[in-house]
């Protein structure tokens, strides 16, 4: 184990990491893994339903990886490619699609993961898949997410996401209020402001804004 240190401190990014951590645990939720920084266009993007001529799959926004050993990423299970082939082409479940020719090459190109939502995607597949009837689940996950940011005192291209999933029946926007309320609250944060905001991948989405009282001087 080596010599114990008899003096220093952690750093405030892994004091910060373990707080969030230690109440998602005390809150019920399971930790997702989350160690796959490299994924496939497919999980990362084309799951998600991000259309594959979106500018957040250029190379100004996302790294890929240089190449790379064959990854099938999701093609192990063809009908999800074919599914995901048919939402974005022409359109499903109540969706009308993109209007564009899928291509399963450009879904199995790598990239740095720029979310960790891609693991999400991933444990809200092998869920669906589970035999049996369906079983509410509540997880989380923080870890390290990649972008092709200019470097700068407030950006870096890697920072840490926090991330959680609850699925279950009767679940509305009230319940994820009232979640972020009580999540809040252990952090000392009891006056938030959750404001509507625009986000082309979610519905409904918000903004949470919290008042801290801190000290001057």
């Amino acid at each position: 184990e080596g010599v114990k240190p008899t003096q220093g401190h952690l750093h405030p990014l892994m004091k910060m990491r373990e707080e969030v951590r230690s109440i998602f645990l005390e809150m019920g939720f399971s930790e997702m893994t989350t160690d796959n920084q490299v994924e496939s266009g497919l999980w990362n993007f084309d799951a998600l339903y991000v259309p594959q001529v979106h500018p957040a799959r250029d190379l100004q926004d996302t790294f890929f990886v240089k190449d790379p050993l064959p990854d099938p990423g999701g093609f192990k299970d063809p009908e999800l490619a074919k599914t995901l082939e048919r939402v974005h082409s022409v359109g499903d479940f109540g969706s009308i699609g993109y209007g564009y020719k899928w291509s399963a090459d450009e879904a199995k190109r790598l990239v740095l993961r720029t979310h960790t939502t891609a693991s999400t995607a991933r444990y809200l597949y092998h869920l669906a898949k589970q035999p049996g009837p369906f079983k509410p689940v509540k997880y989380f996950s923080i870890d390290r997410v990649f972008r092709n940011e200019t470097v700068d005192h407030t950006h870096l291209a890697e920072f840490h996401q926090v991330e959680g999933l609850v699925a279950g029946k009767g679940i509305s926007l009230g319940h994820l209020l009232g979640f972020m309320e009580e999540f809040f609250k252990k952090m000392g944060l009891t006056q938030l402001t959750f404001k509507p905001a625009y986000n082309p991948y979610t519905e409904p989405s918000l903004e949470i804004f919290a008042w801290h009282e801190g000290r001057c001087g």
